[in-house]
């Protein structure tokens, strides 16, 4: 008997794992799911935040697969300054970039901070208001990510 409970008190532990694996797999083999869509904020100019970030964003498309996941990256404010040419993280965005990942800069921060497009990254795209696409991209049920 005591046997028994123990090996159920075993299974039910490995089960969640158990799950977890083949909820992965599945969505894996499923050519026709939805994607995970994640938008990712970042306002500061810290180049170790946005190492952080880049590094959460290679991480979901190395463990989901890339074509699993949908990624946007928001820069606004202080960490609109990591997407400028002369940026130290300039490199990794544009990996980034190559990997599929959109990279968006606030036009209201460019405006408010006399930056043109001619000032920041090729790769990257723009939107009127980084909150507002951030809170347009959770409405639409993106996953919310500030690393």
């Amino acid at each position: 008997m005591r046997r028994l409970l123990l090996t159920l008190l075993a299974a039910a532990a490995l089960a969640p794992c158990a799950a977890g694996a083949q909820t992965a797999a599945a969505a894996a083999e499923m050519p026709n799911a939805a994607p995970t869509r994640v938008v990712v904020q970042v306002s500061e100019a810290d180049p170790a935040r946005w190492n952080l970030a880049l590094n959460n964003v290679k991480n979901l498309q190395d463990d989901l697969g890339a074509r699993n996941v949908s990624i946007e990256i928001v820069a606004y404010g202080p960490g609109i300054g990591m997407l400028k040419l002369d940026a130290p993280t300039n490199s990794r965005v544009t990996d980034a970039v190559k990997a599929g990942v959109i990279v968006s800069a606030c036009e209201n921060t460019m405006r408010n901070q006399n930056l043109a497009k001619a000032d920041m990254h090729p790769g990257i795209g723009y939107v009127p208001a980084g909150v507002v696409e951030i809170v347009r991209r959770q409405r639409e049920g993106w996953a919310y990510l500030r690393p």
